[in-house]
């Protein structure tokens, strides 16, 4: 019987163990799973894969970011291919570079794809191929994912909870315990409003503008791809009149890329010079659209939504030849089960689904989300929605997933505090990352308690600090934020950004600047959740706060305007004395007092320093007697 019994649990064991397998082999089963192979997804994608995560990324068509094989449908991207600044520093060009994605091959940085400044985007379609092929990227292509499901599971290395399952059009099952979701937003804005059948839309319509010759056109829509639009055709057609909710909001104005840009806005010109052509603002929940005869036309809605009334001097009374819709696109929802839908953002964000700070879902634990639709987070704030932000929100997000899944805490380096300022100078001058996504990426400096080290982290998401350790891995009591800014009140579409007195140049006034600029702020204790909560502005109330000028080149280096100020902050939040000394001034305070500066404690006294000569001596002795 003993034996029996021993030969039925190896018997139940192997049945076990072939039911693990079957699922997680046959049904095709892996840790992470991403869905869509845009350049949000690859960029994750590059991640996981150099920590050697078991990840797949499955794209419903054969290419690596197919929304570009259609779109801009007239081609030319607005994403800059900046391929000179001066400068060899890789991080720092990457400022100016709005295509690349980050990696470790110099040959994948943009700039040896196009010479245009503003490149074709068959070009970046290119790019992404070469990506994901030399990079070896895992993606399954021709797989449309649908039926996304999840349920309780406790095989899943996640130790969440859930498993998430999903099938393709050939009904081939799939499993994961991270979900990601990194389609973007490509389903067209389309408003149930009376008569929108009448419209072609922006994914259909002509883009030869002969076919628009002579023709009246109307364009509902006052976003890029509406502007787009009428700079190809205007050429062309008799006259084109463009409506949308609100006035025109320039992208210079607002410092919001997503806003119209100046590659694309010439038809402002011809409605300002009066040349037919013309702008209005207008809720077109107010109107429908009727066939008159071979055109179409607009009218309003009355209260029982009967005949349309009209008003004899109706700005769009004419009749138009086409109307186009330029509306924009909103995220795929279709794609989940009922158990899994994704609740909306709220407000102009509800085409977005509604993530926490660290990109997870609220209603499904373990599912994340990468690219353009992480948006929602910082809509109309900062560059979230586009290549040159997502790049770095998608390092971020692996992070967090490793600490959270994998307990690798956050990168980090430890550095004796006479080194702080060199860091900080380094990063406000070369960092791309936080420079790109302004006001949402922060460096940490956390001061050790030692008061001899501090421990720097790199391109954190600022509305997590409050829960450092759960993100991370890092503890801290003070620390100090590092941000980059624009000025409060500098920003906005009626705002006047080209006026005499939009900058200054005075370190004293610092905090007055407009232009992008670092700001440092100092917590003697983090931060708490309810204080992130109630926040108005990007931070918290700091206990000490430190605006570094703004500068015409963007470079923070210059001894008096941006160093000493800065060095001054520091040694008030440290009550240290950061100055640093040359070997022979250690060697003489350490034979004439009992303490030195921390500088020759952690420089000369370990055997290093740096000897002056007269140059440099004559230097110091000028920055003492400021």
């Amino acid at each position: 019987m003993k034996k029996q019994t021993e030969s039925q649990t190896y018997i139940q064991a192997c049945l076990v163990f072939l039911v693990f397998i079957s699922m997680t082999t046959a049904s095709g089963y892996h840790d992470y799973c991403i869905i869509g192979a845009g350049p949000g997804g690859l960029q994750l994608g590059y991640y996981l894969q150099q920590q050697n995560r078991d990840y797949i990324i499955y794209e419903r068509t054969n290419i690596s970011g197919s929304f570009y094989s259609t779109y801009p449908r007239h081609r030319t991207l607005i994403s800059i291919n900046k391929r000179h600044t001066g400068k060899t520093n890789k991080e720092f060009n990457l400022r100016h570079d709005w295509n690349s994605l980050l990696s470790n091959d110099e040959s994948l940085l943009f700039r040896h794809y196009s010479k245009e400044m503003f490149p074709h985007a068959d070009v970046l379609l290119k790019y992404l191929d070469d990506y994901t092929n030399k990079l070896n990227i895992n993606v399954q292509y021709n797989t449309n994912v649908r039926n996304i499901i999840k349920y309780k599971s406790d095989r899943t290395f996640a130790k969440h909870g859930y498993m998430y399952e999903f099938d393709d059009q050939n009904n081939n099952r799939y499993k994961c315990s991270v979900l990601i979701i990194a389609t973007g937003l490509w389903v067209p804005n389309i408003p149930d409003l009376t008569g929108i059948d009448y419209a072609e839309g922006y994914e259909t319509m002509s883009i030869n503008p002969d076919d628009y010759e002579g023709k009246n056109v109307l364009i509902l829509g006052r976003g890029n791809s509406a502007f787009e639009t009428a700079d190809q055709i205007y050429g062309a057609t008799g006259l084109i009149h463009m409506v949308g909710r609100s006035r025109v909001r320039l992208s210079w104005s607002t410092h919001y890329v997503g806003d119209l840009r100046a590659v694309n806005n010439a038809l402002l010109d011809t409605y300002q010079l009066k040349s037919l052509d013309g702008l209005l603002e207008a809720s077109i929940d107010e109107v429908k659209f009727v066939k008159e005869g071979e055109k179409y036309g607009l009218q309003f809605k009355d209260e029982d939504d009967g005949p349309g009334l009209m008003i004899d001097n109706f700005a769009l009374r004419e009749p138009y030849d086409k109307i186009i819709r330029c509306l924009g696109f909103k995220f795929d929802f279709s794609v989940f089960k009922n158990d899994t839908l994704m609740s909306r953002g709220f407000g102009r964000s509800k085409k977005f689904p509604r993530i926490d700070h660290d990109y997870q879902s609220p209603d499904n634990p373990g599912m994340y989300l990468a690219g353009a639709a992480t948006h929602s987070l910082d809509f109309r704030k900062s560059a979230g929605g586009f290549i040159h932000g997502y790049r770095y929100t998608a390092r971020a997000l692996s992070r967090i997933l490793d600490y959270r899944y994998h307990q690798v805490p956050w990168p980090s380096m430890t550095v004796p505090l006479t080194q702080m300022m060199n860091m900080m100078l380094k990063r406000i001058n070369e960092a791309s990352g936080s420079y790109q996504m302004f006001d949402v990426l922060a460096d940490l400096i956390i001061l050790n308690d030692d008061n001899t080290t501090f421990t720097y982290l790199e391109e954190v998401p600022v509305n997590l600090i409050d829960n450092l350790e759960k993100h991370t891995g890092h503890t801290a009591n003070r620390m100090i934020v590092l941000i980059m800014q624009y000025g409060r009140d500098f920003s906005g579409p009626g705002n006047d950004v080209f006026r005499i007195n939009r900058a200054t140049g005075e370190p004293a006034d610092a905090h007055h600047s407009n232009f992008l600029h670092p700001v440092f702020y100092y917590y003697e204790r983090v931060p708490t959740e309810e204080e992130m909560k109630r926040k108005t502005e990007t931070m918290p109330r700091p206990n000490k706060i430190h605006h570094i000028v703004e500068d015409f080149l963007t470079q923070w280096d210059g001894p008096v305007s941006h160093v000493l100020p800065l060095r001054r902050f520091l040694e008030d939040v440290t009550d240290v004395n950061l100055r640093h000394s040359f070997a022979e001034d250690c060697m003489k305070k350490r034979l004439l007092f009992q303490t030195v500066p921390i500088s020759c404690q952690q420089d000369f006294m370990e055997g290093q320093g740096l000897k002056g000569t007269p140059d440099l001596i004559s230097l110091s002795k000028t920055a003492k007697d400021m």
